[in-house]
Parts: C-alpha cells; sequence; structure tokens
C-alpha cells in the first residue's frame, strides 16, 4: 500500500542525488519495539547511489519534517523513525480497504502462469495424514498464487498401476468374497487399502512359513523373499497379465479403481480441492522412452558396457534412464510426463510438491532436462516438504497404522463442535453445529500444516491446533467472528457508519495506528510469500494482524467508546481488519464462520 510521504521522499531524493536510481522504490518497514514511530526508512539501501547512509538519514529526517503528514522524524543512525499524523496514516493504509487488498495483485507484467502438481495418491489405500499436508500445501500454494494474479494450473498425477495395486487385486480375490463398497457400507478408498493392509499380513505369515521350513533364508530380508512366496509370484504374475493386457486382470483394475477414485473424490471435495486435470500413471508410464533415444543421439545419453543408458550428472552422480534390458526407470516416466504437462498448457514455470525424500531425484530430473536443451527447464521447481508425525508416532501403510485423512477430518470436526459447545453453542441446530465444527476443524488442520516452513518435519497435535488461544487458526477465525459479533450489536444499538465519513484523524492511539500499519503490509507478505512458494509468512502475518486487533481491542472500546463519531471510526477499522483476514484466510483455502 502505498504511503503518500514515501512517494514524496523518493521524488525529493530523486532530485537531490543524481545517482538515485529512478526505478527505485522505498519500502517502509515497522517501527522497531521501544523506538518511536510508526514506520522506519532503512537509508542503507540507499548507501550505493547517495554514499553516506547516515547523511542520508538526516536529510531525509529533515525533509519529513516538513511534510503535511508527518508529526515527527528522527534519525537513528542510518534510519529515520517517522511518526505519521493519524489521519495520513489511516487514509494511506485501512481507509480504503478495497483499494489495500487489491494492491495484492502483481502488476500485469509480472504474472505468469504456472503448473502445479500436488497429492499424487496411490489407488492401493485412502489417502493419509502425509498426504493431507501434501494437499494443503499444494492448494494452498494455489490459491496464493491466483491470489496475486498468477494463471495457475493445478494437476494430480495418480499412481494406479504396479506391484502394490495388484497387492491388493490379489487380496481382493483370495479374501474379498464379491463384497463391495456398497455391501460393506465402506468408502471405496478405505475398502481397497483394508485389502492392502490383509495382503501383507498374509505375506508376512507366507514368509514367516517360509522361514521356518528353510533355516538358510532366516537372515534374508523379506523383500528379497519375495518372489520365493507362492503369494508374491502370484501378484507378480497378475503385473506381468495387467501389463500383457489380460481382460479379467484389467476388468478387475478398473472396478477397484473406480472405488478407489470414487472415495478420493469425496476426501479431495472436503478439503475443497478441485484439479483442472488428473493424470494417470497407467497412461504416462511408457512416456519417455523416445526422448531418452533421440537423447542418444545427441550425447546427452551414454551406454554403459551393460547396455544401460546412463546420464553423467557430475556431481548428482550418474543416473540410469533405461535398464540394460530396455525398461524404463522411474524417473524415465518423469521425464515424459514432464514434456507433456508442457505441451498440454504451456506454463512458464512448473511446481511439483513432493516430499524431502525425493530432493536428489528432481535434481536430477531438471539437470536432464536442461541438458536435454528445454529453455523452459530452468525454471523448474520442487517444493520440497517433511514428514508430518502424531504424538503416537510414524505411520505405515503397509501395517495399517497410518491415519486416514477422513478419519482426521472427523476427528479435527468433532473436537472442533466439543469447543463450540464449550463456548455456549447450545442455540445451534445440529446441522449448523456440524457445519461450524467442519469450517473451524478443517481450518485448524490446515493452518497448522501451514504455519511451518514446508521443509520442517512437524508433530501435528490435534487438539493443540484447536485452541481458540495461541498461535491457531480458531485465534484468527475467531477475531473475524468477533468482529462480526461487534458490528451486530452496534447495528442493534442503531451505531452505524459511512465508511467514506468517517473522521479517520480520531484514531489517534497507540494500538489504532498499530493495527493500521499492520494491516498496511497485507499486499507485500502476500507477494513475498507467492514469491518464496511459502505460505508460513502469510500465516504469520495473520496471527500478528490478530494479535494487534486483540490489543486494540482490549485497550479501545469500540461500541462504548466516548463519541459517535470515535465509535464509527474504531467500527470502520475493525472492519477493515475484517475484510483482511478473511481475505487472507481464504488465500489459505480456510473458510470463517459467522460466530464462534
Amino acid at each position: 500500500m502505498a504511503y503518500q510521504f514515501v512517494a514524496d521522499l523518493e521524488n525529493f531524493l530523486r532530485g537531490k542525488y543524481e545517482k538515485f536510481p529512478a526505478g527505485t522504490v522505498i519500502v517502509p518497514e515497522a517501527c522497531p519495539p521501544g523506538m518511536t514511530g510508526d514506520l522506519t526508512v532503512n537509508c542503507f539501501r540507499f548507501a550505493k547511489s547517495c554514499g553516506n547512509p547516515m547523511a542520508v538519514a538526516a536529510e531525509t529526517a529533515a525533509f519529513l519534517k516538513q511534510h503535511a503528514d508527518v508529526e515527527q522524524a528522527e534519525a537513528v543512525k542510518a534510519f529515520v523513525n517517522v511518526t505519521l499524523k493519524p489521519g495520513a496514516l489511516h487514509r494511506d493504509s485501512v481507509a480504503d480497504v478495497q483499494r489495500l487488498l487489491e494492491a495484492g495483485r502483481l502488476p500485469e507484467s509480472e504474472r505468469r502462469r504456472i503448473l502445479i502438481e500436488f497429492s499424487a495418491p496411490n489407488t492401493n489405500k485412502p489417502q493419509h495424514l502425509g498426504h493431507v499436508r501434501n494437499n494443503t500445501l499444494g492448494m494452498s500454494l494455489g490459491s496464493l498464487l491466483k491470489r496475486v494474479g498468477h494463471d495457475v494450473v493445478e494437476i494430480n498425477l495418480v499412481n494406479d498401476r504396479g506391484i502394490h495395486i495388484c497387492k491388493s487385486m490379489i487380496a481382493y480375490e483370495r479374501f474379498g468374497n464379491g463384497c463391495t463398497p456398497e455391501s460393506t457400507g465402506m468408502k471405496g478408498d478405505h475398502l481397497v487399502g483394508k485389502f492392502y493392509v490383509d495382503y501383507n499380513k498374509a505375506l508376512s505369515e507366507e514368509i514367516k512359513a517360509l522361514k521356518a521350513a528353510r533355516p538358510e533364508l532366516a537372515e534374508r530380508e523379506s523383500e528379497e523373499l519375495f518372489l520365493e512366496t507362492e503369494l508374491g509370484a502370484a501378484t507378480q504374475k497378475m503385473l506381468q497379465d495387467w501389463e500383457a493386457g489380460d481382460p479379467q486382470v484389467r476388468a478387475l483394475w478398473r472396478k477397484m479403481n473406480d472405488w478407489v477414485f470414487a472415495g478420493f473424490a469425496e476426501t479431495y471435495e472436503r478439503m475443497g480441492i478441485h484439479f483442472d486435470h488428473t493424470y494417470l500413471e497407467s497412461e504416462t508410464y511408457l512416456l519417455g522412452k523416445d526422448i531418452i533415444a533421440a537423447g542418444l543421439e545427441k550425447g546427452v545419453f551414454t551406454k554403459r558396457e551393460d547396455g544401460a543408458v546412463i546420464c553423467d550428472l557430475g556431481k548428482l552422480g550418474k543416473k540410469v534412464v533405461l535398464r540394460s534390458d530396455g525398461t524404463s526407470v522411474y524417473i524415465t516416466q518423469d521425464i515424459g510426463t514432464t514434456l507433456r504437462k508442457y505441451e498440454d498448457y504451456r506454463p512458464e514455470s512448473m511446481v511439483w510438491v513432493v516430499g524431502d525424500e525425493q530432493n536428489l531425484h528432481f535434481q536430477m530430473l531438471f539437470s536432464i532436462m536442461e541438458r536435454l536443451g528445454y529453455d523452459w527447464a530452468k525454471n523448474l521447481f520442487h517444493l520440497s516438504y517433511g514428514m508430518v508425525n502424531l504424538p503416537t508416532g510414524k505411520m505405515k501403510s503397509r501395517e495399517g497404522t497410518v491415519v486416514d485423512a477422513d478419519d482426521l477430518f472427523d476427528e479435527m470436526a468433532s473436537l472442533a463442535m466439543e469447543a463450540c459447545r464449550e463456548r455456549g453453542a447450545e442455540e445451534l441446530t445440529p446441522e449448523e453445529l456440524k457445519r461450524r465444527g467442519e469450517i473451524i476443524g478443517l481450518g485448524a488442520l490446515k493452518f497448522m500444516l501451514l504455519k511451518f516452513n514446508p521443509k520442517t518435519t512437524i508433530m501435528f497435535d490435534p487438539a493443540a491446533s484447536l485452541r481458540f488461544e495461541g498461535d491457531t487458526g480458531p485465534y484468527v477465525q475467531y477475531v473475524a467472528a468477533r468482529i462480526n459479533s461487534i458490528r451486530r450489536k452496534a447495528a442493534e444499538r442503531g451505531i452505524d457508519f459511512n465508511p467514506e465519513a468517517v473522521d479517520w484523524s480520531l484514531l489517534g492511539h497507540a494500538s489504532e495506528k498499530l493495527l493500521a500499519v499492520t494491516a498496511s503490509f497485507y499486499p507485500a507478505v502476500l507477494h513475498l510469500a507467492a514469491e518464496r512458494k511459502d505460505c508460513s509468512g502469510l500465516v504469520e502475518y495473520l496471527l500478528n494482524l490478530g494479535k494487534a486487533f486483540n490489543s486494540f481491542y482490549r485497550e479501545c472500546p469500540v461500541l462504548a467508546a466516548e463519541t459517535p463519531e470515535l465509535a464509527a471510526a474504531r467500527l470502520a477499522l475493525s472492519g477493515a481488519v475484517r475484510e483482511i483476514i478473511v481475505d487472507g484466510l481464504s488465500t489459505l483455502t480456510i473458510q470463517v464462520p459467522e460466530a464462534m
């Protein structure tokens, strides 16, 4: 948001110093605690063009002391602390909140088409807490990039083929007795996931029996004995039949995949996720071989003595891109799929939201794409994230100890409903209580998962995330709900205001000014978060804005203000803060209930 004194200062310095760059934009910062002032101008940033920063600070302070909007300006070494007149401060920050919100959008020249791939579940089990973090990071980043003006394409690449899929299919054939989601009352993805767990239990028993019968195998790892078991051999045969197009195997595969996709759709809908396109690995796993062949001719790849095709990536190591028998490895199809996505959508940048265990894979992929000569490959980005654990420990899919996304959502909504009851929600209908619990519960979950830099491995405590006090989503939601309540009570008492007629000069209290200054940084926070592809900065900002509002609310009564004019001004300030909080939470894909 542009402060008038900043624009005037830029013109002054431009005229004062010949080398002051024409395009320089002065970005004031919040005045540090313990210092006198609303904003601070850092003159170290002009040292290259203007010389001694302390001399520049003295010139700046002298100029600003004469400015009509400035109450006080003080140079402290190379910094200038500026105290604005209340009317000017609010005029250039919250008086026109729609202009402030619009400033969150980038200029047309800086907007790009960006493709984001996230979620990427397997069709042998329901989504779990790890997927929830992935989904939350992906959907929120997409929303943030859209918020600042980028054209965003959100896609999903579902792993719907392979040996792990066949494990669930074999288990269903042997233990399912023809059951369906309808006959069991289970979501399709949960039903298929049950058979994946059943398979691994049966396989473990068979390996145990095999080791008992053949003592020489006792020290062998279970993975090494997979094909030694009847169940493992049958699963491998099913995969071969699938690849050969066996009609019966393909029919079972389609049926069980349909169950899983129906289950996924419910999970995505509950989170608010809608993809622009979903690619299926069953349709992309053969991609890339032609690109490898062309790269081999160009010298990008070389053949090893055993016939395998490799790429020497220097410090990253040597990567096999085709096995000696001519079959693909995982990076082969990734190369092909990356090109397919580019050809389908022509993005200027691509982002993958994938866990940090794949860091080296993506470094290699991006390096290979650049070596293949694709100019756009320099704009490929891996949004790497750490694990998320619960106080009960790590999760293991094959043992059935994962926390299913749907179960987690139910728990969060239930805890939120209980919190609402404790705060006096008896008058709500069961339907309204359920809706409010869903908004608060899922909001708390998303907020806590976005609170930390994605690279951080985090411990997620459902109960702690739902506290109405502290650094939580409900804390920020409650600020907006409290402002709603203030406005309802104001209307009941006949306190009304016309934002255009508000006397902003009345808001000179320190907490009123701090709240307006904090609000004014919202566009810059959006821009920086989008640039860094990290929503945690926006989460931190919303917490700070909420804290600034609560300080203001404690120190400056709104409905009990000394005069109607002051009440109207504080009501207008509160309304502006609510607009920013709702916009910020919406950008994070979090809703705000009307009341809490």
